[in-house]
């Protein structure tokens, strides 16, 4: 599933070539997605001209304006990817291929056109402030933002049983730590992942929140993580798993150490730690 880091790579990797950027015509060959594609969509869409550019957790932002207007606001599509979307910019006369389920066709000839062999992404449309929406409204910080530290972490987990890999993985703690890079932060801080969250003292949570921005950093900047179904807004695959420590790896040897790490199932997710490293 793509996580903030791909979600934040297709942000950046489609932006300077659709912000400003009018849309002239809008193509829906499959509205059956998680959410159905609404059917006023079109015509919400033709004439509009995009707006900067923005993300909330996995949520792509694509806010709208008049084209005649640059003050007016129209709108916002909220864009998610799901299981196994993708947001990527074509040009008019490459041919669709199968489960290419919308175009947006720009006024310079590029298209955005949206993937997804799953159907679990959506696109919807938000009218008025995206903060009211109810999907975003509950919302953790995000883990690159000053919001977002030890000191919460350790707030929020006091008298909590749960592990503290799902715990991290909650979207009301944070949000975007997914099953990959929480993983990887709890290796980097040194915390086994099936402790509780609320025996975790504040030192180590500081060291933890540290880890998870390392982690996201990296995997941003270097365009998310390679996953069968993802590539990044210009068609590109990630490659932040040729740097993985744990994710994956069970019954391998640890980078650090060389113990073979272990697998165990927290929250209905699979968890790679080093039990040498990690306590």
């Amino acid at each position: 599933m793509p996580e903030l880091p791909e979600v934040e790579t297709t942000r950046r990797g489609i932006a300077p070539h659709v912000e400003g950027r009018e849309i002239r015509e809008v193509i829906v060959r499959e509205s059956r997605l998680r959410l159905p594609v609404p059917d006023d969509l079109v015509d919400r869409l033709i004439g509009a001209r995009f707006d900067r550019l923005a993300r909330r957790a996995k949520y792509l932002l694509l806010p709208l304006q008049d084209g005649d207007d640059a003050h007016l606001e129209r709108g916002t599509l909220i864009w998610h990817l799901g299981m196994s979307g993708s947001l990527r910019i074509v040009r008019l006369g490459d041919l669709p291929r199968k489960h290419d389920h919308v175009d947006l066709v720009l006024d310079d000839g590029g298209i955005l056109r949206y993937h997804d062999p799953r159907r679990f992404g959506f696109v919807d449309w938000l009218q008025g402030s995206v903060a009211n929406d109810s999907r975003l409204a509950k919302l953790g910080p995000e883990p690159l933002s000053e919001a977002f530290d030890g000191a919460r972490l350790f707030e929020m987990s006091r008298g909590r049983r749960i592990a503290v890999k799902p715990f991290l993985m909650d979207n009301t703690v944070v949000v975007g730590v997914g099953n990959i890079y929480a993983a990887e932060a709890l290796f980097l801080a040194g915390i086994d992942p099936r402790r509780a969250a609320g025996r975790i003292s504040r030192e180590r949570y500081d060291r933890l929140a540290a880890a998870c921005r390392e982690v996201l950093a990296a995997a941003i900047t270097q365009g998310g993580t390679t996953l069968r179904d993802f590539v990044g807004g210009t068609g590109e695959p990630g490659y932040f798993a040729q740097r993985l420590n744990v994710y994956g790896r069970d019954g391998e040897p640890c980078r650090r150490c060389g113990a073979e790490l272990r697998l165990v199932t927290l929250g209905q997710r699979a968890s790679v730690f080093c039990a040498a490293c990690q306590n």
